[in-house]
């Protein structure tokens, strides 16, 4: 099991490769500021995605990640 620590660091390398350093920051700020159900925020993620664009999109990433 990974610790904390080791996660938060995955998580801020995983978000600078998507953010640059100013939008970053804003995200941390914005998750620290507002009052963030994350469950709830899953819940709506792909409500405006059909199931098979949710499908490519997965297998995309599976590619892009595992098949280079």
């Amino acid at each position: 099991m990974r610790t904390d620590e080791q996660i938060k660091i995955d998580g801020f390398q995983a978000l600078s490769e998507k953010l640059d350093p100013v939008e970053l920051e804003r995200f941390v700020v914005m998750i620290n500021r507002e009052k963030f159900d994350y469950t709830k925020w899953r819940e709506n993620l792909f409500e405006d995605m059909t199931i098979e664009e949710i499908s490519a999109a997965a297998e995309k990433y599976v590619k892009d990640k595992y098949c280079r």
